[in-house]
């Protein structure tokens, strides 16, 4: 059977779907792993469309996987193949040795190649007629008549790259901030009845995983199937009362969509103490410019409210930086909201425009070096919240889920805790990925290392081989 190998650019949405293609070729006998020496025969690329970095990314990529083995083919599909498909179709004519091994599927149809492991099993395909396989697939292919319904059958009940579950609820996006490309190529929200998400966590518990991150383009737009009265704060009620120990971590949250209903739910001992706010910046005029409905007393509120109902948890948000019109002092406030709010991670980018949007045709860009000098300022204030919430956990017990041995240091594993510190763990033996356990944090990680924090396994806590 042919091998596959899957990329992914982008979000943890992009990370769940690609999850899901990867069961539907092991399910249809598929190797993921190509045998030694030789490279897979079809490789499938997810891509982002976020900033023109990701895009930049993407056509490296797909070069490169067109160079690295002349046998092989390539689909390229996400939010990129969906906005610029005849860019990405045109790479195939850079070399000849390219020709007729390029495909792209756009987002919309991404979900058809769920059948396309069925499709590929059912001919009895081999290496040497893959490309004429691939075009007769491609040729057929239809925009889904309910393309909301289609975006959900993507559901993995098991994970090759993660040793955390995810669990998709919710795509698309009804809001139009003025940067954002996302919204142009995933469509409107739509969202996964709370009957079904609850039956596919079930289903992740039944696994034995410990956790599942709760994930969509905009998962604060959730809403109950029938008379859309019903938000995210029902959905999550809904899913604790169903099951039993999994606990639940969300992906990312809007400022304005922390209420306190919300809050009290995030009450809950199952949901993890790890919240992502999407904030963008702290200027009052730029949110505006941005058509982002709130500003930043909405964040200072926010923020306090998820500290009052968890202890210390982990803190992160999203701030752009450079947008047109961004001066020093509007950027100030951004620093200053960061600053006082005290988060643990910033995940700072400057501004990229995007074309299609209301701000491509703004002006008044801020310079690339300018906007690059912004971000690091925020970068650095992230590494010392990081440092200074670490800091905070010393000698304090936390549970985690596995991620995997630490292949440099035998009788170690990495883990991540409920409130997000990377850490690892000295057990002497080899951990299933996806365990949940508990542990005590011991000491913080030398600087430069790739985790947070040494731990250890509370006593009582069992490895397996």
């Amino acid at each position: 059977m042919l091998s596959v190998s899957f990329q992914t650019l982008g979000c943890k949405l992009n990370q769940f779907e690609t999850e899901s293609l990867a069961a539907a070729f092991r399910r249809s006998g598929f190797s993921l792993s190509p045998p030694p020496g030789e490279g897979p025969v079809l490789v499938i690329l997810n891509t982002c469309t976020v900033t023109s970095k990701a895009e930049q990314k993407a056509r490296r990529c797909i070069r490169q996987a067109l160079r690295s083995n002349p046998r092989s083919c390539l689909i390229v599909t996400g939010c990129y193949a969906q906005l610029d498909r005849d860019v990405l179709k045109a790479l195939e004519g850079e070399s000849p040795d390219y020709a007729g091994r390029l495909f792209v599927a756009g987002g919309d149809m991404k979900g058809a190649l769920l059948d396309l492991p069925v499709f590929l099993r059912e001919a009895d395909c081999g290496g040497a007629d893959l490309p004429a396989l691939l075009q007769d697939w491609t040729e057929n292919l239809s925009v889904p008549k309910d393309p909301g319904s289609d975006r959900f059958r993507f559901n993995a009940g098991s994970f090759s790259f993660h040793s955390r579950a995810f669990l998709k609820i919710q795509d698309g996006c009804d809001r139009r901030c003025s940067y954002c490309r996302v919204s142009l190529a995933r469509g409107p929200s739509v969202s996964l009845p709370a009957e079904t998400a609850l039956a596919r966590l079930l289903q992740l518990e039944e696994a034995g995983y410990g956790e599942a991150v709760i994930t969509g383009v905009n998962i604060s737009q959730w809403r109950d199937g029938g008379d859309g009265s019903g938000g995210l704060s029902s959905l999550l009620q809904c899913l604790l009362e169903g099951s039993r120990a999994i606990a639940l971590r969300l992906s990312s949250l809007e400022p304005e969509a922390v209420t306190p209903e919300l809050g009290e739910i995030l009450s809950h001992p199952r949901i993890r103490p790890h919240f992502h706010l999407s904030i963008q910046s702290g200027s009052p005029l730029i949110l505006e410019m941005m058509r982002r409905p709130y500003g930043p007393g909405t964040v200072s509120r926010a923020a306090a409210l998820l500290r009052s109902v968890k202890e210390d948890p982990f803190l992160a948000c999203d701030i752009i930086t450079g947008f047109p019109g961004e001066t020093r002092e509007e950027f100030e406030k951004t620093r200053r909201l960061c600053t006082d709010t005290g988060f643990a991670w910033i995940h700072a980018f400057p501004y990229s425009p995007r074309p299609g949007t209301e701000a491509y045709d703004f002006g008044k860009a801020v310079p690339e070096r300018e906007a690059a000098g912004r971000v690091e300022v925020l970068l650095s204030l992230a590494r010392e919240g990081r440092k200074s919430y670490c800091r905070r956990w010393m000698g304090r017990t936390v549970a985690a889920v596995v991620q995997g041995r630490d292949k440099k240091n035998p009788g170690y594993s990495g883990a991540v805790s409920d409130n997000y510190l990377r850490l690892k763990i000295k057990t002497g033996l080899d951990m299933v990925p996806g365990t949940a356990v508990d542990c005590r944090i011991t000491a913080p990680a030398e600087e430069g290392a790739a985790f947070d924090a040494l731990a250890e396994l509370l006593p009582g806590a069992e490895a397996a081989d």
